[in-house]
């Protein structure tokens, strides 16, 4: 399978001043400012009604803008499905998330070293054949215990929202989930239908992220964040 381009997918690493990194910023200062009468956004994740909306895209950006912030990030691949962030960020995923919640390797040698400062990666490792109940497991849950201890920032990236429950069971573990919706292609009663899904699971949702391609200017995203629950 032929990997990703960091330079188009991590913009926020290969041109930090671009308009594109500055909506990133923006994106996670909102979310900061979403923790000020409740908790702190330590635990978060990023999901998509379907797929192909920019989902990884963005948690892979988001890591790296905290991470740029000085925090020490971890971002998980909870896609056991259809993993890509061991692409993007060019590691392998011969032993990952499941290798570790199966028993075969210690939390230690799961976590990976990326080329941005402060941040780490877990891949998510061979797919298995049963994906939610591993997610959901007593492993899952003592992971997330220690790793908080570890990192000022965890995010997750997951499977689509209405494809699979694996979502759901992550977000049991999340202060927050941003939606990323591909603005012009995918119909407001899916988007609807995932927020429902979400919320009738207690998962916080935090806001929207629109995702738009203008082919007019160049093939890049562009972002914009709706805080809220609205």
């Amino acid at each position: 399978m032929r990997q990703p381009s960091s330079e188009h997918h991590l913009i926020t690493q290969v041109n930090p001043k671009s308009h594109i990194s500055e909506s990133f910023r923006v994106l996670r200062t909102n979310i900061q400012f979403s923790a000020i009468d409740d908790h702190s956004i330590q635990v978060l994740m990023v999901a998509s009604a379907k797929s192909g909306e920019g989902k990884t895209t963005t948690v892979s950006n988001l890591a790296v803008t905290y991470a740029q912030e000085g925090k020490k990030v971890l971002l998980i691949d909870g896609d056991l499905r259809k993993p890509s962030l061991h692409l993007l960020f060019q590691q392998s995923n011969r032993v990952g998330l499941t290798s570790l919640l199966c028993g075969q390797h210690l939390l230690q040698e799961v976590i990976r070293d990326t080329s941005v400062d402060n941040l780490s990666l877990i891949p998510s490792g061979p797919i298995p054949p049963n994906p939610s109940e591993i997610l959901g497991s007593q492993s899952m849950t003592t992971l997330i215990d220690e790793v908080k201890e570890m990192y000022d920032v965890i995010l997750f990236d997951t499977p689509p929202v209405l494809a699979v429950t694996d979502s759901a069971v992550i977000s049991s573990y999340c202060n927050g989930v941003i939606l990323v919706v591909h603005a012009g292609k995918v119909k407001k009663g899916l988007v609807a239908k995932a927020k429902s899904n979400l919320e009738h699971v207690k998962a916080k949702l935090l806001g929207v992220v629109l995702n738009s391609n203008s082919k007019n200017k160049s093939s890049e995203d562009y972002f914009f964040y709706y805080g809220g629950n609205e």
